[in-house]
């Protein structure tokens, strides 16, 4: 008896484990010229994938610093400009997804991949 309760703990303790949230893992995309990861410049991006398919720019909400409050409209465009972001969607061929790199300042923050574009 005391074995099968030994056992039943364990099992539990292991299916607890397993429901853990694991750490984020930052992205990657596999290109041609090699691999790009968050924190490569956009001069990286073109030279190891080329030119992407389609691109946008969009102006990203600022936060008021150590916060998560967007600064209100009146004075987001007149005192606080507006952060640039460039989207940058590759297609990667059959049977891959589609990867969309997001570009801020010059520098890769994310990647995304997806069956379609959001």
């Amino acid at each position: 008896m005391k074995e099968t309760a030994v056992r039943l703990l364990g099992l539990f303790c292991v299916v607890a484990l397993a429901g853990l949230p694991r750490p984020a893992s930052a992205e990657s995309l596999r290109c041609p010229g090699g691999i790009v990861a968050e924190g490569d410049t956009r001069l990286s991006v073109i030279y190891k994938c080329g030119q992407p398919l389609f691109a946008d720019t969009f102006c990203a909400p600022v936060y008021y610093p150590g916060t998560i409050q967007v600064v209100p409209e009146p004075f987001a465009s007149s005192v606080v400009p507006c952060q640039l972001v460039e989207e940058w969607l590759y297609e990667r061929g059959p049977g891959n997804l589609v990867a969309t790199v997001f570009v801020r300042s010059g520098v890769v923050q994310t990647i995304v991949y997806g069956r379609e574009p959001r």
